[in-house]
């Protein structure tokens, strides 16, 4: 019995990940192949390196492997360089659990730049995802995209180009996104139909739209909420739109700063916002008629705190917008509410009694701008501090960043 016991534990402190492995791969003839086998062959634990260099792809890649660690020389020494890529994938697929990415570039995927998908306790740490070609069209949607997971920690990463969202995390829970760098994207960083998120940090620059708090229908994770969007730079926000048409964010008006719609329980303070001229601060319901009966499309619980903005909205993009300059003075103020509420009084949005607002005023849920009776901000004065606790990335994901 006794050596029965011994031989059990000898075989599993075999299979522990004391005895994982570091696999080297070096970029060169063949990279493809290497490092796909790399990817497939590793066993939990195993941590597989890529030195510096470019590394010239024509496929994408995937891991499904849990407990793998993929890490760079740095995010400007290791490139993933799909410019030859065939076909329309991502550069990178992870569908596993307790995955850490860090130190490498992606550049030029057809599609997507890393996707992890149903990848629980994953993290993004020195990831720099880019389109050099600038922003266009044909670029990939998404730049970082993680979605339908639960625990997920970006750090220190950068994204430019993407034709949707730099940074996106959907159908998610349990996330932060911190210390990152979103530029010239669609949208820098959205988070949709994800609860229990912390936003802080970042630097949102050169984006059509800042960073997008969103809530959609027909998607099988709705109801998104419990989002703390706090000291991130947000500014020079004012590239043209350039998302394929009938893609949502082809809507986000150039001049966007943070812009919150049909969602719960979202605190936004303590922002620096510059040069958003649109709105600084957007609060709406969504626009669009939908058939999802479990959907709501109106923001609930939506708090302003001070946010530290210039003038305001000096180059609104909308229709009428001459008008509504004239209205205000010639600069609208920084937060814009559309005015619709699930219920009338219901304290739909609570703003600090410095920050300044404007109403649209739109008498029903699905009607445009064209229909608006704009006035002055009508909103509730903030309250007690929310309580946080839960909310972003597990703390044991931050012992992955040393």
């Amino acid at each position: 019995m006794i050596r029965t016991l011994m031989v059990a534990t000898a075989l599993a402190t075999l299979a522990s990940p004391a005895f994982a492995e570091t696999i080297t791969v070096a970029p060169g003839e063949d990279a493809q192949d290497r490092l796909q086998e790399a990817l497939i062959l590793a066993e939990p634990g195993d941590e597989i390196v890529l030195e510096a260099g470019r590394f010239e792809l024509t496929d994408g890649l995937s891991l499904d492997v849990d407990g793998v660690v993929l890490r760079g020389a740095g995010m400007n020494a290791s490139v993933l360089d799909f410019s030859a890529q065939r076909g329309a994938g991502e550069g990178l697929l992870v569908t596993s659990d307790n995955v850490t990415l860090r130190d490498f570039a992606v550049e030029n995927p057809q599609g997507d730049g890393i996707k992890s998908k149903g990848a629980d306790d994953i993290v993004y740490s020195g990831i720099r995802v880019t389109w050099t070609n600038g922003p266009a069209a044909t670029n990939g949607a998404y730049g970082i995209y993680p979605v339908e997971s639960t625990h997920i920690l970006i750090d220190g990463c950068e994204v430019s180009g993407a034709s949707d969202a730099g940074i996106y995390v959907g159908q998610s829970s349990r996330i932060t996104v911190r210390n990152s760098t979103a530029r010239s994207n669609v949208a820098g960083i959205e988070i949709e139909n994800s609860r229990k998120a912390i936003v802080e940090r970042n630097y949102v620059t050169e984006n059509t739209g800042g960073i997008l708090v969103f809530d959609l229908p027909g998607l099988p994770v709705k109801n998104g909420g419990e989002v703390l969007v706090r000291n991130n730079l947000v500014a020079n926000n004012t590239t043209a739109n350039f998302a394929p048409p009938g893609n949502i964010v082809a809507s986000v008006r150039r001049g966007t700063g943070i812009m919150v719609m049909a969602n719960d329980t979202v605190w936004v303070g303590q922002n620096m916002l510059y040069d958003n001229p649109t709105a600084p601060i957007m609060v709406i319901a969504y626009p669009m008629a939908f058939d999802d009966p479990e959907y709501n499309p109106y923001p609930r619980e939506i708090t302003i705190d001070w946010n530290e903005t210039d003038e305001g909205g000096t180059d609104p993009q909308f229709e009428g917008a001459e008008t509504l300059l004239a209205a205000f003075g010639g600069v609208l103020p920084p937060i814009m509410w559309d005015g619709l509420e699930e219920t009338p009084d219901s304290g739909t949005l609570m703003v600090h009694p410095d920050m300044k607002g404007w109403s649209v005023n739109l008498p029903a849920q699905g009607k445009g701008i064209e229909a608006a009776n704009p006035g002055p901000l009508d909103a509730g004065l903030i309250g007690q501090p929310i309580s946080i606790e839960g909310w972003g990335a597990p703390e044991a994901l931050e012992a992955r960043l040393k």
